[in-house]
């Protein structure tokens, strides 16, 4: 009997007790911490890797920690060909890397890396998110697209023989990919596909003798310390498009503040994206100088022959995308719409 009187003397504060556990204590739910995982073909040290790396760091900031992110750069988590499959499938919650390594993956968007004729990293950029923008292609629809970015220009470099004119290009082994690859064929030289980071050792081997590629690369990727000559053809200057895409279902679990954050975010860094390439294009420039490089310029009638060797490669994409259902003519008018 007296214990049973202790018991009911002692409940009051037992529940009190429970009652002031439950407020001041998170659930389960809203204090765990939402981790996801970033792959990047990018190096460490290249400002696009590092700049995705930053995009990492500001959405922790921004959602108070409820957000990590564990970034792998250089290919350590996916391969730069397998990192949007790899996303879709869920081995990384999140990937940057180039659609033209899955050629034919993205009709729509391929557009963009037509020889169009791209001055400057802040017209590829402008580009690539505008038409995105504006035909919404379902060839994204098994992701959720974060943004779009693009380096600049896309000219020659070569390691042993200066291109000044069509001619000194032909037969010539050069790196490309996507529908780039297409351009070089017109050119008359031979393109050999591969990403990035096996274009040094490619160069340093003679498995390639020269690469077209932005201007920045010279420094990013050191390629400076392999190519000695640079051919500036803008008049059929190319971009290569980059993706930065989310997994759909991770997505979808995001909370809506999370989500509304993120986005915000996103349209923040495509700025820091465009500034990057077009500050990277010039220490690209600059350090290949340095290295000894010599730089050639087209002049007005040159420059007009590379032009037309490279409108077949516009007008079979055209071609290529009306078998497909695409109106590509329309892309394609509008990019030009665009750099008018």
């Amino acid at each position: 009997m007296l214990i049973r009187k202790m018991l009911l003397r002692a409940l009051p504060v037992l529940l009190l007790f429970v009652f002031a556990l439950s407020i001041g204590s998170p659930t389960p739910s809203s204090a765990a911490t939402i981790q996801l995982t970033y792959s990047n073909f990018f190096p460490p040290s290249h400002i696009q890797s590092k700049l995705a790396a930053a995009w990492c760091k500001e959405v922790e900031k921004r959602t108070n920690g409820k957000v990590t992110i564990t970034y792998y750069p250089g290919q350590t988590l996916t391969k730069a060909k397998n990192c949007y499959d790899g996303v879709v499938s869920g081995l990384s919650d999140l990937g940057m890397s180039v659609l033209g390594y899955t050629r034919g993956r993205f009709p729509v968007m391929e557009a963009v890396d037509l020889p169009v004729g791209y001055t400057s990293g802040a017209m590829t950029n402008k580009v690539v998110n505008a038409v995105y923008n504006k035909f919404k292609p379902k060839e994204f629809d098994d992701t959720k697209v974060m943004y779009f970015t693009a380096c600049g220009p896309g000219l020659l470099f070569t390691k042993s023989k200066p291109v000044k004119k069509l001619e000194d290009i032909k037969g010539m082994k050069i790196r490309g990919h996507g529908t780039i690859a297409n351009m070089i064929k017109s050119l008359g030289a031979t393109p050999v596909a591969m990403p990035m980071p096996e274009l040094y050792q490619a160069l340093q081997k003679g498995v390639v003798e020269g690469a077209f590629y932005p201007m920045e690369v010279n420094k990013g990727w050191k390629m400076a310390e392999q190519v000695k000559y640079g051919t500036l053809a803008y008049s059929c200057a190319f971009t290569s498009s980059f993706f930065v895409v989310m997994n759909k279902k991770k997505w979808a679990s995001l909370p809506a503040d999370v989500q509304k954050t993120i986005e915000e975010i996103n349209k923040e860094w495509i700025k820091k994206h465009t500034d990057a390439w077009v500050s990277s294009d010039e220490e690209g420039k600059k350090f290949l100088l340095s290295k000894g490089g010599k730089l050639f310029k087209l002049d007005p009638a040159e420059a007009t022959r590379w032009k037309d060797a490279s409108k077949p490669v516009i007008a079979a994409y055209i071609a290529k995308m009306k078998k497909k259902g695409i109106n590509g003519k329309e892309i394609v008018d509008y990019i030009f719409s665009i750099l008018k």
